[in-house]
């Protein structure tokens, strides 16, 4: 039986991260393909849900992903991959901020990974987090310089920009209309990678 304050605790946290929006069956049903409940994740892993919740409670472990309708805490299946590479909870947050040269960046991003919110990737990792970065970076500057005219429109630039498109597509899954209200706008995915393609077509054998 789950420690019933625990879960309230979790679910007051996460609404403070998030705010309080509501979840559409819509939302839950992206969320129930995409995620998976706590208590079952951890049942089919031989772990005590409680004591993930009081990990996430003490800052060394992400928050759930998403809060489903129900009141389940769904969570990536992966969710302790890190902890295990890592070498233990004790060890995650050394082991993640050690992937960044600067130290403060390190940080924000490990204060990114406990929020929950990097639902935003298949798979949740220092590496996924940087390439990402560095793919949106990339996308929407050669989205600024092609407003700005300066963009020769190339079928090679085109090319370019589509390589980087397809790669963040790869890494990133669909989200859902809720992911817009929490992060009051649009996504990465309707920035970085519906808009280019629709601006800019692909062209020759590959379109």
């Amino acid at each position: 039986m789950a420690d019933r304050t625990l879960v309230r605790r979790i679910a007051e946290r996460f609404r403070a991260v998030n705010g309080d929006h509501r979840m559409t069956a819509a939302d839950d049903a992206y969320v129930t393909a995409q995620f998976v409940p706590l208590e079952s994740l951890c049942a089919s892993l031989g772990r005590d849900p409680d004591t993930a919740r009081r990990l996430m409670l003490g800052r060394l472990l992400p928050l759930p992903g998403y809060l489903r309708s129900d009141g389940a805490e769904m969570v990536p299946r992966d969710l302790f991959r890190l902890t295990e590479t890592a070498g233990g909870s004790e060890r995650l947050r050394a082991w993640f901020t050690a992937h960044w040269e600067d130290r403060a960046q390190g940080e924000a991003e490990w204060e990114a990974y406990l929020s929950g919110r990097y639902v935003c990737l298949h798979a949740v990792t220092p590496a996924h987090i940087r390439r990402k970065d560095e793919l949106t970076a990339e996308i929407t500057g050669a989205l600024a310089t092609a407003r700005a005219g300066t963009a020769d429109g190339t079928p090679e630039w085109r090319r370019a920009l589509h390589a980087r498109v397809d790669e963040l597509d790869a890494l990133e899954p669909a989200f859902t209309a809720y992911d817009r209200l929490r992060f009051g706008g649009p996504t990465s995915r309707d920035t970085c990678v519906d808009a280019p393609r629709a601006l800019f077509p692909r062209v020759g054998p590959a379109a």
